[in-house]
């Protein structure tokens, strides 16, 4: 099994299988096309060597009848690659070329009608240029209506379409190209046009994208299957992933990282210099370090479209000394997560340094009954987890409170902890256990008002690069796993809620923010004009 997703077959000048000469003729047909914006003699539509490569690689390998052996192309560029002229010309290609097809359907499909309407555009103009399908063309580019282009020699036609309009069920497109499958508003079209598909005998999809943010969209369910595909987890032959991206370990300041996800850097765009003031600013704003991330090196960001923490200031919060032990005399707090059934129990220790910082570490309960058919279904490997004792496994279906009761007395016993911190809904019996032994216990709801300010702690502590922890890889899943939502009423309120996925979870992140939130209040050191906003509020409130 690969352990890269990078197309390095892009650049190792390896031979691309043709059989039939079709790769060879697609390239000779989009050579042939004109482009408005060309600088090459004769506005020739410029296909670069890594653009050639990969019109090679889709259309040349055959199977011995002659079939195309790709039917969907799952292609991740970053922003300025020239992602939409590439696209405008496969979708020619399909239109009046060699791969074209008598009475074929040609769907260019985006998220909303304006950037349909863009990838149009960019088809009409290279058709407006190109003199032969000029002649052969009827171009429907009329205002608030439908979008067509008729091959009127084979009676094949062009329709641009947006995933925030109506579904095209009952069509039988032979080529649809995807544009910016991130942004897509739900599943309809993506269904009715993939469904589609399966009507045409030799059906060809392209998705062009740039990487998005959160794990609860189609666009990533693809992104998933192709990085399982390019690293050989999934053998489909159909599926072609072609991936440019910064790849984990890379340094995203590091400018010999940047062209992995820019093809086109070698040939002048983006701009490099545009990409160097970008880099820039994204030094010291986290969101534009995400935006960087993620449009410029084409870094999928964790579960939320609005992360609520920057996970690389997370990781560099890493100390690999970190040991209990030299936290017994801090001042702790223990935030509690507790399950409903046969879920995750988390309780968190937050622990208070001199110097501002507060180091965080995560003890996990799961019940033992359907163990293995849980991490089968989560692609987690909580065996292993148990046995490397970073999962602590309880006897049958559930969780018992007397058991993380009887946890939380011991680290109390072990720690210099000033708080336990529940949410008393479910922590009845367990509480009544804790104040019997004298153990001070706050009551915190986890309605969307009473979370808001734990929240904004664990933000303000992760982002202010405060928080030091042991690498607990539960923990980290868990803080990656949050999909945030911040109100646009007059509330203003930060909720956090787990991603779609049988993996998401946020049990610890809830833990944390809670244990965080109490740490915060109990700041002593601080006066109280270093409060924000936020803090001075509550403070207040609590007075």
């Amino acid at each position: 099994m690969a352990k890269s997703a990078f197309p390095y077959w892009i650049y190792d000048n390896s031979p691309i299988d043709d059989p039939f000469g079709y790769g060879q003729d697609a390239v000779d047909f989009i050579r042939a096309l004109k482009h408005p914006k060309s600088n090459a003699p004769k506005n020739a539509f410029q296909l670069y060597d890594p653009f050639e490569r990969i019109t090679r690689r889709i259309y040349g390998p055959r199977h011995p009848d002659g079939r195309r052996i790709i039917k969907t192309v799952f292609l991740m560029l970053g922003r300025g690659n020239r992602k939409t002229s590439h696209a405008a010309a496969w979708s020619a290609l399909h239109l009046y070329g060699p791969e074209a097809a008598p009475s074929g359907q040609v769907i260019f499909a985006a998220c909303d009608r304006q950037q349909a309407n863009i990838g149009f555009d960019e088809v009409a103009s290279i058709v407006g240029q190109t003199r032969p399908l000029k002649a052969i063309s009827k171009i429907n580019n009329a205002f608030g209506g439908m979008k067509r282009i008729l091959n009127t020699r084979s009676g094949a036609n062009l329709r641009a379409v947006s995933s925030d309009g109506k579904a095209q069920h009952g069509t039988t497109p032979n080529f649809i190209l995807v544009d910016e499958i991130h942004k897509w508003q739900g599943r309809d079209l993506w269904e009715a046009l993939s469904s589609g598909m399966v009507k045409t005998s030799e059906p060809l999809m392209i998705i062009c994208t740039t990487a998005g943010r959160g794990q609860d969209n189609v666009g990533f369910e693809l992104y998933d299957y192709a990085c399982k595909v390019a690293t050989g987890e999934h053998d489909d032959p159909t599926f072609l992933p072609i991936l440019f991206q910064a790849e984990p370990g890379d340094d995203w300041e590091d400018e010999a990282t940047w062209p992995k996800a820019n093809p086109g850097l070698a040939h002048g765009f983006p701009d490099l210099e545009g990409m160097r003031d970008w880099a820039r600013k994204a030094k010291v704003s986290p969101p534009t370090r995400y935006e960087f991330q993620q449009l410029g090196l084409n870094v999928w960001q964790a579960a939320s479209r609005d992360p609520l923490f920057d996970m690389a200031v997370y990781d560099a919060g890493l100390d690999p000394h970190f040991e209990l032990g030299e936290l017994e005399k801090l001042p702790c707090w223990l935030g509690v997560d507790l399950s409903r059934s046969g879920d995750l129990t988390a309780i968190v220790g937050a622990w208070k340094h001199s110097d501002g910082r507060i180091s965080v570490h995560p003890w996990f309960y799961l019940p033992s009954e359907g163990l293995d058919e849980k991490a089968r279904l989560e692609q987690v490997p909580y065996p292993r987890y148990r046995d490397e004792e970073l999962l602590n496994v309880c006897d049958g279906p559930t969780i018992e409170p007397d058991t993380i009761a009887d946890k939380i007395i011991d680290l109390c016993g072990t720690y210099n902890v000033q708080e336990v911190v529940f949410d008393p809904s479910l922590a009845g019996p367990i509480m009544k256990k804790l104040m019997n032994h004298g153990i001070e216990v706050f009551q915190h709801p986890q309605s969307p008002k009473n979370m808001h300010g734990p929240i904004c702690d664990l933000e303000r502590v992760v982002n202010g690069r405060r928080i030091r922890h042991g690498g607990h890889p539960i923990l980290r899943n868990h803080f990656e796993s949050v999909v945030v939502k911040r109100a646009t009423n007059a509330s203003g309120l930060t909720s956090m809620h787990k991603g779609t996925r049988h993996s998401n979870h946020i049990d610890g992140a809830i833990a944390s923010a809670l244990a965080i939130f109490r740490a915060a209040a109990n700041d002593n050191a601080r006066s109280i004009l270093d409060l924000d906003d936020d803090e001075f509020n509550r403070l207040m409130n609590a007075a």
